[in-house]
């Protein structure tokens, strides 16, 4: 395949990671790497890894301490990955070193099969949260938010690069349909238990739904330490919203396999034409 992106008619081959990320860089690359091997024995070309991914801490700040640059030796293995798998690997987020020793960058970077990094987004939707049971989360303690949306061009159509608590916020995924032109939208994730039980796979599908995009959402699953705990349920959904692949257990350390087919997404689009709705000519304020 080219580094351009596909056109309409045809078909590849992607795979969506589950996985359950701990506190040791090693023990999770050498998952990962295992990971990527299968999944190209298995004739997958594009692999989606979960936010997270190199690591998890088990106490805060730690994540911080470890972050490094982009071109620092933690990345650089995954380069190495991708070029010897001959693989397009995404990854989110990962610890980039963020712009002062007290903060970390939640970074999605999309690794092409040179082993290039061929892109980046740094997460713009902060998980500052009280979640049902008394778990209080607060990510911006430790990490900058990102402010800029991004889109790029792929062998697997044009990429649409968020993290996780975006999912919540469909204004950006509006902008990546819209404005970025996005086919594909990518979801790397670590949802909590209790708010995947009540809100991932709709969350998921209504995104799908509303912008006619595949939907590729890499999740982490099960316990990592004695204070987190993730949701699992790794899936991918079609432009019409229908689940086209999922790993029969919402918690094992595995992957998914789907066929992209880029005709279906025009497909929908033009017999559902929403984008040529005027929305912002008709809205029209009113208050009482």
């Amino acid at each position: 395949m080219s580094s351009s992106s596909v056109s309409a008619g045809s078909q590849a081959r992607v795979g969506v990671v589950q996985m359950t990320s701990v506190g040791d860089l090693d023990a999770n690359y050498a998952t990962c790497s295992r990971l990527t091997k299968e999944a190209a024995a298995a004739g997958v070309k594009f692999l989606c890894f979960p936010e997270v991914f190199s690591f998890i801490g088990s106490k805060d700040g730690e994540s911080v301490k470890i972050a490094e640059s982009l071109d620092g030796p933690i990345m650089q293995r995954y380069c190495s990955l991708a070029n010897d798998s001959s693989m397009w690997l995404s990854l989110g987020g990962f610890q980039e070193k963020g712009p002062d020793d007290s903060h970390q960058y939640n970074t999605h970077v999309l690794i092409d099969d040179s082993g290039k990094v061929r892109s980046s987004y740094r997460k713009i939707h902060l998980f500052d949260v009280d979640v049902p049971g008394n778990m209080v989360y607060k990510e911006s303690r430790f990490t900058t938010a990102g402010d800029t949306v991004v889109a790029v061009d792929s062998p697997f159509g044009r990429l649409g690069l968020t993290v996780c608590y975006d999912l919540r916020f469909p204004e950006i995924y509006q902008c990546l349909r819209f404005k970025h032109q996005a086919q594909v939208l990518l979801v790397p994730s670590a949802f909590t238990k209790v708010t995947g039980e009540a809100h991932w796979e709709i969350l998921l599908r209504a995104r799908a739904i509303e912008t006619q995009c595949y939907v590729i959402a890499a999740a982490q699953a099960g316990k990592h330490n004695e204070k987190r705990e993730s949701y699992g349920d790794s899936i991918i959904i079609d432009p019409w919203g229908v689940v086209i692949a999922r790993l029969p257990d919402r918690l094992s350390t595995g992957f998914a396999v789907a066929d992209i087919d880029l005709s279906k997404v025009e497909a929908v689009r033009t017999k559902m034409p929403i984008s040529e709705r005027k929305f912002d000519s008709i809205l029209k304020s009113s208050s009482l």
